[in-house]
């Protein structure tokens, strides 16, 4: 006696596939968007089963058991074998979420060194692979093995550069001297790390090029970090005085300006120096600490633009070798340049109109006035500071 149609298993299998799967559709569609909301790494994982794993494997099953075909048939063996691989992406997928996604840079996962989680996703790829293969289309794995051991030693010959290059980068990441965002100086080039994978390091200069170093060559040079053991980093240059400029005025000199550059710390303080003396210069070295290298240029250009103004408002003359003449007498005098200069400036001002009728008063107002010069964004005086000096900009 034959069955009806409800009784059948193919059936059964096409009404529970029909509303089976838009209702998983739904149900996944809902939990992945407030993932998403929620900002949980977990949201790729279901994104995953639901576009890839999930019709796939309904289309398998409506295949063998719906449609009937036999599972020796290709395409049965063609759609598992897509099954398995998105099965075997998902759980990669899933893997990464909850174990590396949200890692921070101070735990053991996120120290991971990327290279390796590539090589460990392609080792676990590889051995899906293999599952399928024997599993599926019946494959002989020990055969396989064999062929592929004979193969790798023939293709090692043929890349012992570039795997050599790769078994650095291996070690050279495993060691982690260095990391993303670092500066650093090998031989004469300096960059800062962008991007580290299998088979070099990048670097981006100051000047915006990209700098290429394979995983070969950089295991052999010396490499300066100027990112480790601490992001300061000190920087050190020497500058020259007049000899018969007063040292402990110099370093004065030097110390502050240094302290009132902005991007300097104050904490460990600047550092001068008495380094060398000769018949016409004084050599002096200047230390200091920032924050951060990568602000060297920019912080060291302002400090020496500060340092030329100081000079000038604290009489610190230029180094003049021995063997260069000077015309004393035929030189301005500077006192007297300078009170000239004030004097005329003080009849353009409004509040001393009253006093510029008479010469003879500016001049004795302008007595003991001090030309001074300051750099842009220089603090010309302190609220709070002492001071029995008037302040006019001329």
């Amino acid at each position: 006696m034959s069955k009806v149609i409800w009784e059948n298993d193919w059936f059964i299998w096409a009404i529970a596939l029909g509303i089976g799967f838009p209702f998983l559709v739904i149900i996944l569609t809902e939990i992945t968007h407030r993932l998403q909301r929620r900002g949980q790494p977990l949201a790729a994982t279901l994104f995953l089963v639901r576009n890839r794993v999930l019709p796939v494997l309904v289309f398998l099953l409506f295949i063998q058991n719906v449609l009937e075909l036999d599972l020796d048939n290709n395409l049965v063996k063609l759609v598992e074998t897509l099954v398995w691989f998105f099965v075997i992406d998902a759980s990669l997928s899933l893997i990464n979420s909850v174990l590396f996604e949200a890692a921070g840079e101070n735990t053991w996962r996120g120290r991971i060194p990327k290279l390796l989680l590539d090589l460990s996703r392609f080792f676990l790829v590889a051995l899906g692979g293999a599952i399928v293969l024997s599993r599926v289309w019946g494959a002989d794995l020990a055969g396989l093995a064999t062929a592929l051991g004979v193969g790798s030693i023939v293709i090692g010959l043929a890349l012992q550069d570039s795997l050599g290059s790769i078994f650095s980068g291996i070690t050279l990441l495993f060691a982690r001297p260095f990391e993303v965002g670092d500066w650093l100086q090998m031989g004469d080039k300096v960059g800062q790390v962008i991007d580290m994978n299998w088979r070099a390091v990048h670097l981006l200069t100051r000047t915006g090029d990209m700098i290429i170093i394979p995983h070969r060559v950089l295991g052999g040079e010396i490499v300066l970090n100027y990112s480790k053991p601490k992001r300061i980093h000190v920087e050190t240059f020497r500058i020259d005085f007049d000899s018969d400029d007063p040292p402990n005025l110099i370093k004065q000199v030097l110390k502050e300006t240094a302290l009132a550059t902005e991007g300097i710390l104050s904490d460990p303080s600047p550092e001068i120096r008495t380094m060398e003396y000769n018949d016409y210069r004084g050599n002096y070295e200047v230390r200091f600490c920032i924050e951060d290298y990568q602000d060297a240029p920019k912080i060291r250009e302002q400090l020496m633009t500060r340092i030329w103004y100081a000079a000038q408002r604290n009489n610190l003359g230029p180094t003049i070798p021995i063997y260069r003449l000077r015309k004393l007498d035929s030189e301005p005098n500077q006192a007297d340049s300078t009170l000239t200069k004030f004097t005329e400036s003080l009849k353009s001002i409004p509040v001393f109109v009253p006093v510029a009728k008479q010469q003879k008063n500016l001049e004795n107002f302008s007595k003991g006035a001090v030309l001074q010069h300051f750099g842009v964004g220089e603090t010309v005086i302190r609220q709070g500071d002492p001071g029995h000096a008037l302040y006019i900009i001329i």
